[in-house]
């Protein structure tokens, strides 16, 4: 006699039986794997995992690597996405998750370890991204946790997933190969017993072949099928594999039976191996259209070099791109493209930053100057210091942003996924009542007419409809140098009807040259004393000044910014502001004002200066306009866009700018709190799009309906935005509206021919116009047709 294991419910025999203390009972289990597994779920407190879970297949396992790799710095920092202050993380891969009830364990007693700030578990691509105390808990003692618990834990690498995404193509191919070849046989056995071979000696012998082709074929060729609609019935939930196994299950039992003595009706193991072939191929195509969709979203990762030339001890070595360190000599030669961010120590050229800023030019590079992982070295031989590790490179945040607008999933996408398994479930119930319906002209031709109902139905054309569109859109929208953070944002550009932009920095350039000098002090001294604080601020407003040498830059104590008012600092023991008149002014104690004239009409950009006495002068800055503004916004008016500026530069500067472009509603002299308000204002009665940069402008894109942050491609992980545009592609703005309205137009297309599909095609079997063969092929030509007219997006980008 023989009991079912206390854990994953498979038989426990004389031979296997391993007894364990679960909540001070003994329980019997199929082996010390499973007793492990279960005695850790309790322990945590996690028995309610049963609940999700009527039967779990893990066994503890062992770690893939040993503890003390895990917890090595050379090792952790390939992989690592944070480390701050002891504050870690990075995403790990598990083939073992395989339910919801996997997601919920992991997420609990992973979350629940001291130690653990965070874990987010994806179902859908087996990753396990961990945010951890470095201090308190390592990542070995993790990884161990997961593999008591059954779980596999392989740091995330991209050539890992394109490995097994690569392996799992040539298992499909396998399974198409050996199904196309039981095919053609069973095609001549089918023309044989059609051409009178029924009637003949030989017809049980056709028969009995058609078997011994057909059932490997099912079970090997049709495996995915088989698998995939077990894991949605154990977690009780319907997908869309669900009904071509049972079509082809039906179909290849009554057969079986009929073969065996057990009826006298018709014979169709060639209908089972030609719809999984069928079926096979349509997948495959599928998937390849899904890959190519994707391709557009991932092309930067191609940028990136796998190695770099590394100078230690006045000799070269060829060192993987993950072991080079910050601080180390990296030498890049004419050509090359530059493997990691740093800054040139030796040697000049021109580099190539177009597909990463945007600039179309070449930019001059000199020692001192900082160049960035992705960009080409044109001409000259550099030396440069390595400033960041491969993982916090400029090329990977961009990566980062576009794989993690890959994980969120969109408002009507989630609402398709709820309605599918109803989907499914309607359409086992109309292939019921065909089946029913059709049963008094005969068992064979209800069955037939039944199975017919199951292929033809295509859920997956309404699984498809929205997330190949979004990630194609996504693609090109990359290309353009717009990074979407947030697919939710193709859905409300297509509702804006206010856009919003700063100036500095968005409209202008954000370069300033300085065009006057007003002081009693010594002018040189003047302006290093500016330059000394401003070379401590992140505005754009410090690219104006010099960079001093050591020797000359004025030491500054207790920096503060204030952002929209200005900067200060102790410098020789007086505190001393930088920034608009009204914050400067402040700072004076004793009024002894000398009179710095200035004429109200000056459009330029005031920068004033004081101690705790006096005003010690002002110094005006000129900013260009972009020269892409003006298209932009040309662009936006013919859309019937409303438009404004918010600034915090004075009013002369800004109606400037205004006038130039033709920009009718504008504000000049704002803090970010009052940036802030006046959004929420225009909310009352538009949906807004603001468009800016730096900390600024922070409130005020989180607050709109949509953001746009402009920025230089070594700032972009710092953006609180739904987009982040790099570099100079202004007008590129203008194609995120364009690219959204194609978008909606797609998915509506895509979901209308889905239901239009089905509207027709279930009908059709219902009424026994289609064979089991026909809905074969037509149900992955509906997938493919999506997916194809989701490729059109590409056409607008």
């Amino acid at each position: 006699m023989s009991h079912q294991c206390f854990h994953c419910q498979l038989p426990v025999t004389q031979k296997n039986r391993v007894t364990t203390d679960i909540n001070h009972q003994q329980q019997e289990f199929c082996c010390h794997g499973c007793a492990s597994v279960c005695k850790t779920i309790h322990e945590a407190g996690l028995s309610s995992f049963y609940n999700f879970q009527e039967t779990g297949l893990l066994p503890k396992i062992d770690l893939e690597f040993s503890s003390e790799i895990y917890d090595s710095d050379v090792f952790q920092n390939s992989y690592l996405e944070q480390n701050d202050n002891g504050i870690k993380s990075l995403t790990l891969i598990s083939e073992t998750i395989h339910c919801a009830a996997c997601v919920w364990l992991l997420e609990k007693a992973i979350g629940s370890m001291k130690g653990i700030e965070s874990i987010r578990v994806s179902l859908t691509d087996q990753r396990v991204k961990i945010v951890w105390n470095d201090e308190i808990i390592q990542l070995s003692a993790i990884a161990k946790r997961m593999a008591d618990l059954g779980y596999n834990a392989i740091p995330y690498e991209r050539n890992l997933i394109e490995h097994r995404e690569r392996l799992k193509n040539k298992q499909m191919l396998y399974r198409i190969g050996f199904s196309g070849f039981t095919m053609m046989n069973l095609l001549w056995i089918s023309i044989a017993l059609y051409t009178g071979a029924d009637d003949g000696k030989y017809k049980e012998y056709f028969e009995w072949l058609g078997f011994l082709l057909a059932t490997p074929t099912l079970f090997y060729s049709g495996f995915p099928f088989l698998k995939n609609a077990y894991i949605g019935l154990k977690n009780f939930q319907l997908n869309m594999d669900l009904p071509i196994s049972i079509g082809a299950l039906t179909t290849y039992l009554y057969s079986t039976l009929v073969l065996f003595g057990f009826g006298n009706g018709g014979i169709y193991f060639d209908t089972v191996v030609n719809f999984i072939f069928v079926i096979l191929i349509g997948r495959y195509f599928e998937s390849l259209g899904k890959r190519q969709a994707i391709t557009a979203s991932s092309s930067l990762k191609q940028l990136q070099p796998k190695i770099a030339l590394v100078e230690k001890h006045k000799k070269e070595t060829i060192m993987p791109i993950n072991a080079v360190k910050s601080g180390e000599i990296v030498v890049i030669r004419p050509g090359e493209i530059i493997p990691i961010d740093g800054e040139v120590i030796s040697g000049t050229t021109e580099v190539d930053e177009s597909l990463i800023s945007g600039e179309s030019t070449l930019i001059n590079k000199t020692p001192g100057d900082k160049v960035l992982s992705g960009t080409v070295n044109m001409s000259g031989s550099l030396k440069i210091k390595v400033s960041k590790s491969v993982n916090e490179s400029a090329l990977n945040q961009i990566i980062n942003l576009v794989n993690d607008a890959g994980v969120h999933k969109s408002k009507i996408v989630c609402t398709i996924d709820r309605f599918i398994p109803y989907f499914v479930l309607s359409t086992l119930g109309l292939a019921l009542l065909s089946f029913v319906y059709w049963l008094p002209e005969g068992f064979d031709t209800s069955l037939m007419i039944a199975t017919s109902v199951l292929i033809i139905t295509c859920p997956c054309a309404f699984g498809l409809a929205t997330p190949v569109s979004l990630s194609v859109a996504s693609g090109i929208a990359s290309k353009r140098k717009l990074l979407i953070k947030n697919t939710d944002a193709f859905e409300v550009a297509n509702q804006i009807t206010h856009v919003i932009f700063d100036k500095t920095g968005t409209l202008t350039n954000g370069r300033f040259q300085i065009s006057k000098v007003v002081t009693g002090l010594d002018e040189k001294y003047f302006i290093n004393l500016i330059s000394s604080l401003e070379s401590l601020s992140e505005h754009s407003i410090a690219s104006a000044f010099p960079t001093s040498n050591n020797s000359e830059k004025l030491q500054v104590e207790s920096f503060k910014s204030s952002p929209g008012r200005g900067i200060r600092g102790l410098v020789e023991g007086n505190e001393i502001r930088v920034g608009t008149y009204e914050f400067v002014s402040e700072n004076i104690i004793n009024e002894e004002n000398e009179y710095f004239p200035i004429s109200d009409e000056d459009t330029s950009t005031i920068l004033w200066c004081s101690d705790n006495k006096k005003i010690l002068g002002y110094i005006l800055l000129e900013d260009q306009i972009k020269s892409d503004s003006k298209i932009l916004i040309d662009s936006l008016k013919s859309q019937g866009m409303n438009i404004s500026i918010l600034s915090g530069d004075k009013l002369g500067a800004v109606k400037n700018v205004a006038d130039k472009l033709g920009i009718n509603n504008y504000y000049a002299e704002l803090i970010p709190s009052q940036k802030l308000e006046l959004v929420k204002k225009i909310q009352k009665t538009d949906k807004v799009l603001m468009v800016g940069d730096g900390i600024n402008d922070a409130p005020a894109l989180i607050q709109s309906d949509l953001s746009i942050a402009v920025v230089g491609a070594a700032d972009i992980s710092a953006q609180q935005s739904d987009i982040v545009l790099i570099g100079k592609g202004l007008k590129f703005i203008s194609r995120l509206f364009t690219i959204s309205q194609f978008t909606k137009r797609v998915i509506k297309q895509n979901i209308y021919f889905a239901f239009g599909y089905n509207f027709i095609m279930i009908p059709l079997a219902m009424m026994g116009k289609i064979t089991p063969l026909v809905a074969a092929i037509a149900m992955p030509i509906s997938s493919i047709i999506v997916i194809l007219n989701a490729l059109r997006i590409k056409n607008k980008g």
